[in-house]
């Protein structure tokens, strides 16, 4: 083989199969909640029967795929969820589960402890949006929380390698210090992550009720700053008003050592995680990432995941915008902090303009210095 035909095969050099995949299980879910990117246009979508899954685990592990983050939907909904489990451990996977936690109980408990699901399973991860019914049922439908807490607790008294996730919206946004005391003082858990509620999936219709405004983004930025000195290294973020925080602190500190840029930043270079995982749907669509649903490159069963894997359009298109200058982008080209910039999470900037070419304008260091009146 010619080193052209080599790369015509595999154009970045990647690995032959994804080290992840992030796959929805379901679409059903026990909750329908305010700002659930999973949600409206998946409504129409079936659920793929077990059979599928297991000829589709095989291949995954036949080609070297190393674990399965399972979601949905609310992957508990599935009653053939361990009989799942047990088949991609069977070809030597091993796996995480993203769940809302209200139907986490003890006959849950009792099947996780049959064969090897416990060794196999990396993470439990529960989202709590809130330190009081009264707060983190606004976002999610009533008697979320008492389930929630309830799951968590169980999960941690029975030594699961459990983590939270807390989404900071615009109902939780004021009681983040109380979360934080529940999570880390009173649960006792040894960290928790935060992201943000944005605009695409069921947020589309109840943004104006969940997505922070300018004012109350800079004021979770500044709460979030003053818990991770309250809390060193128990409270982490890859996206939202904490991780925007961090880059805001590492821009400033890199301003003032006279640098005009730091490594890896000024292009389109938010998201590396297309040349490590992909995403499938719950009906089997194979897609960059499960938040960017309507960029299907094929079905399971019918393309070869490593065909899709190394030649799918979608995630080359993604991975190419890697490399794309953040001064070409329109609005962008005179930006003196173009440097440090990144464009964004993919998913969002898509949701925003329609296009992958453009950057996360609502998350701009440029703005909120614009917003803070910061000299810099």
């Amino acid at each position: 083989m010619t080193k052209q035909t080599q790369n015509e095969k595999n154009p970045f050099g990647l690995p032959g199969a994804p080290e992840e995949l992030e796959i929805s299980l379901t679409g059903k879910c026990n909750l329908r909640c305010k700002y659930c990117f999973y949600a409206d246009e998946m409504a129409a979508l079936d659920d793929l029967p077990a059979q599928r899954w297991q000829d589709f685990f095989s291949e995954a592990g036949g080609i070297g795929v190393h674990r399965l983050t399972l979601s949905g939907g609310e992957v508990f909904t599935r009653p053939d969820l361990f009989a799942l489990i047990d088949s991609l451990i069977e070809n030597k996977m091993r796996y995480s589960i993203l769940t809302n936690g209200t139907l986490i109980n003890e006959k849950v408990i009792a099947s996780f402890n049959e064969g090897k699901r416990r060794p196999r399973l990396d993470s439990i991860q529960v989202s709590i949006d809130g330190s009081r019914a009264a707060v983190h049922d606004l976002s999610r439908p009533p008697a979320s929380f008492e389930r929630a807490l309830r799951g968590l607790r169980l999960l941690k008294e029975k030594g699961f390698p459990v983590a939270v996730r807390v989404t900071i919206n615009r109902h939780n946004v004021h009681d983040l210090p109380n979360i934080a005391r529940l999570l880390l003082d009173d649960v006792g858990l040894n960290s928790f992550g935060t992201n943000s509620a944005d605009r695409f999936g069921s947020a589309r219709c109840y943004g104006q009720d969940v997505v922070l405004t300018k004012d109350e983004w800079d004021f979770a930025v500044k709460i979030m700053k003053d818990l991770i000195t309250k809390y060193p290294g128990r409270i982490n973020a890859a996206a939202g008003p904490l991780a925007f925080a961090e880059n805001v602190a590492e821009i400033e500190t890199a301003m003032a050592d006279g640098k005009t840029g730091l490594p890896r930043r000024g292009k389109l270079s938010a998201c590396g995680g297309v040349f490590s995982k992909m995403g499938i749907l719950h009906d089997g669509s194979m897609v960059p990432c499960n938040m960017l649903p309507t960029m299907v490159m094929g079905k399971i069963g019918e393309t070869p995941l490593q065909e899709i894997w190394l030649l799918g359009h979608h995630i080359n298109v993604l991975r190419k915008r890697y490399e794309t200058p953040i001064t070409t982008i329109p609005g962008c080209e005179n930006c003196r902090f173009a440097g440090f910039c990144t464009g964004g999470c993919p998913a969002i900037v898509f949701a925003q303009h329609n296009t992958l070419d453009a950057v996360d304008r609502e998350n701009c260091y440029k703005k909120y210095v614009e917003r803070k009146n910061v000299p810099v």
